[in-house]
């Protein structure tokens, strides 16, 4: 299997359909906000399938970047999140 070099990145401060279409989610950068939360990850929109869940720490300063290992994780159909005490996310898909 070759490497998917083709990636792109969506923004958002509130809980949104990130990719509207198929997708491999990469890496995320997200800043946290005054209480601990967390984001949810959503293959098909707010009520599809969860693909991940990463908690958040309490603290609106200092971000989190994470990046996921392999060729990513598969969204079929839309890459949807879903923010909790969390100020702002980017994902980098491909």
């Amino acid at each position: 299997m070759a490497m998917q070099y083709d990636v792109s990145s969506a923004s958002n401060t509130v809980s949104a359909t990130f990719v509207g279409g198929p997708a491999r989610l990469k890496a995320v950068y997200f800043t946290g906000g005054a209480n601990a939360g967390s984001i949810t990850f959503r293959d098909g929109g707010a009520s599809g399938t969860i693909r991940l869940t990463l908690p958040s720490i309490a603290n609106a300063t200092a971000p989190t970047y994470m990046l996921i290992p392999g060729e990513g994780i598969r969204f079929s159909t839309t890459l949807y999140a879903n923010l909790v005490n969390v100020s702002a996310l980017t994902v980098i898909y491909g």
